[in-house]
């Protein structure tokens, strides 16, 4: 990559001391991007940050040269309109290359190739989920071609992300990532994102079935939701945005989301930061598997197909399982082990200190002990939502009425995501009390519309119904700190 200037739009700071008269810095260093991202706690898009990224050039056409005929597997869906979610396990699949894509998405229907069985106004096609690592094994020089270092994580660059290329309707289900938060960078094409806080999680009925290693999906279609069969999603808090070209949409941890393409072409990038919260994340995600496999397995040995999503190779020996779960809590304890070992030498180095300035030790770490940390952290925040602007814009609540697919958010400017009032705080969340108050009103309107709608048929319990009571993320989450609890006897 030649070296230049980083340049960024005309809404950046001007220049100042020091700086060269008509070049432009970017609206955050790299360490005040990485605070942000690790203490903001509802989505937003940082805008003018990947400028002078070589990969914002990284068009459909511009890959289908740079991979002149890899053959890629794209899933293939169909444009509907009914309430049930297209999971992957219900979708067709193709290896194709770049070219012969873009020559069937030119609503050329070939009467031969891969796409040969999908008409071009019943399907879209999605190469979802591609490892850099994986697609240009050959050309690992492209890698530099993203540079999350913009964000304040050092040396992450292509080799940690991975690549979505799709038609207009390809979209992901809803879901939430078990793992760490998420950075996406938008190519080519616009992608409309649909999010919900962790909070709703009770209203997104989750299940993990179909079974992926770290995603959680919902059962709802959410963009044509089932409200008798699903009272609850009416409580859901839906923020909507439109993802331009040249920005990069920052999605907190564990946020629910729903992505379509809006464009005939879409290109984004995207890598999963991790962080702490991981280590017991990845015990919850070994418990989860552990249970799905033997109940699975055990209901019907010779279907995977069914129940385990394409993106998982094969399901695994409970002895495996069990083995991945022993690693996984051993992890998590030599994580704690290591956050210890750091703590303590913290704490000395700051008593000595203290002592040198001649204050009480004690009176200070009882205050750090009792609030010092929460002022602190609550002060971060509030510093990151200062900074809303031109250059990082919040996803804000939307009504409850979804646009037409011929409204303003496919014929829009990408300012769709500023609310009318122009209020960025306040409605994001309701309190606790709230939301504790629904509890007994939306059980009894689940009951009567099980009552009333469901047949008698239908009330069997399924495997899948146990597993999504099992397996709920409140569940395993309690599962895990019961198991981390009784292991830390042993240590």
């Amino acid at each position: 990559m030649a070296a230049g200037p980083r340049a960024t739009a005309d809404t950046a700071p001007a220049a100042g001391a020091g700086e060269v008269e008509g070049e432009h810095i970017k609206p955050f260093t790299p360490e005040k991007a990485k605070e942000i991202i690790m203490s903001l706690q509802q989505p937003a898009i940082f805008c003018n940050m990947a400028v002078d990224w070589p990969a914002q050039h990284w068009t459909a056409e511009h890959l289908s040269e740079v991979l002149h005929g890899k053959q890629i597997r794209f899933r293939m869906g169909m444009k509907r309109t009914d309430t049930a979610p297209q999971f992957e396990t219900t979708c067709g699949y193709v290896e194709a290359t770049l070219e012969e894509f873009l020559t069937w998405n030119c609503d050329q229907s070939p009467l031969s190739g891969p796409f040969r069985d999908y008409d071009h106004s019943k399907f879209w096609a999605y190469a979802d989920y591609k490892y850099f690592v994986s697609l240009f094994d050959d050309k690992t020089d492209i890698f530099e071609g993203v540079i999350w270092s913009d964000f304040g994580f050092p040396g992450r660059n292509g080799r940690e992300s991975t690549l979505w290329i799709g038609s207009m309707g390809a979209h992901t289900p809803c879901h939430l990532d078990s793992y760490g938060c998420n950075l996406v960078f938008q190519v080519q094409g616009r992608k409309r994102w649909h999010l919900f806080p962790p909070e709703d999680t009770p209203f997104l009925y989750p299940t993990r079935i179909p079974y992926e290693e770290s995603s959680v999906f919902s059962k709802i279609n959410v963009v044509n939701p089932d409200l008798k069969r699903f009272p609850r999603f009416c409580k859901a808090r839906r923020h909507m945005v439109t993802l331009n070209p040249g920005q990069v949409l920052f999605v907190p941890r564990h946020w629910w989301h729903y992505v379509e393409s809006i464009d005939p072409v879409t290109v984004s990038i995207n890598s999963w930061i991790e962080l702490e919260e991981d280590h017991q994340a990845r015990v919850e995600e070994a418990i989860t598997r552990i249970l799905v496999c033997a109940l699975k397995t055990a209901e019907d040995p010779h279907n995977t197909r069914a129940w385990l999503n394409p993106t998982e190779v094969e399901e695994t020996s409970h002895e495996v399982n069990c083995r991945y779960l022993n690693r996984a809590v051993s992890a998590l304890f030599d994580y704690y082990r290591t956050s210890k070992v750091v703590e303590i030498q913290a704490l000395r180095t700051n008593r000595e200190h203290m002592k040198k300035e001649g204050l009480n030790v004690h009176n200070h770490m009882e205050m750090e002990q009792t609030g010092g940390q929460d002022l602190s952290l609550g002060v971060v925040k509030q510093e990151a939502a200062s900074l809303f602007g031109p250059d990082l814009v919040p996803v804000i609540l939307t009504s409850e009425e979804l646009p037409s697919k011929t409204g303003s958010i496919f014929e829009g400017d990408g300012k769709d995501f500023v609310g009318e009032d122009g209020e960025h705080s306040g409605k994001l969340h309701c309190t606790k009390r709230q939301r504790m108050m629904s509890k007994s009103e939306d059980a009894s309107v689940e009951q009567n519309a099980s009552n009333s709608n469901v047949a008698p048929s239908q009330t069997l319990i399924s495997t899948d119904d146990l597993l999504d009571c099992l397996l709920n993320p409140q569940v395993t989450r309690i599962v895990a700190q019961l198991l981390i609890q009784g292991r830390s006897l042993w240590f």
